[in-house]
């Protein structure tokens, strides 16, 4: 599905050429980078382990938007210019990237296709912390919660 990969790609202002979001240039990629190893590796010393979760999240996080981990070769039909766009890691905890794609498809999801065009109310459910940890780490229970 090379043209999905196009359309999302992000594009230069001012040429509307392709331009890649080069992660590893981010502070918070770099922060990730540099110490997640290590703290990963204090962790295993004091016989603890983050939660597999988590440490997907960073690992993929750490492959996002680099070529070396895979990538596509897209062509314009018009001006048949090619291009390679990185796989991106498609978590929605902290990266940038993913996060705000996931969230205007999300946006966009909803307005063409599941909201009604009436008026409706929103409701807010909101759990308290330690109830929040354990829904994040057992999402079965989360969702016979959100089946009531």
């Amino acid at each position: 599905m090379p043209h999905v990969a196009a359309r999302t790609a992000s594009r230069d202002r001012d040429t509307g050429r392709y331009q890649s979001h080069r992660p590893e240039q981010t502070l918070l990629y770099q922060i990730v980078d540099e110490y997640y190893p290590a703290f990963a590796a204090l962790m295993a010393e004091q016989g603890k382990e983050l939660p597999g979760y988590v440490q997907r999240e960073f690992e993929e996080f750490l492959q996002c938007g680099r070529l070396e981990h895979g990538f596509l070769r897209v062509r314009c039909e018009s001006c048949h210019a090619e291009h390679l766009v990185a796989f991106s890691c498609k978590r929605r905890g902290f990266c940038p990237s993913c996060g705000a794609r996931r969230m205007a498809e999300s946006a966009a999801l909803l307005v063409d296709e599941v909201l009604p065009e009436q008026p409706m109310r929103q409701w807010v459910l909101s759990f308290p912390f330690q109830l929040r940890f354990l829904f994040a780490s057992r999402p079965e229970i989360m969702g016979r919660v959100l089946g009531i």
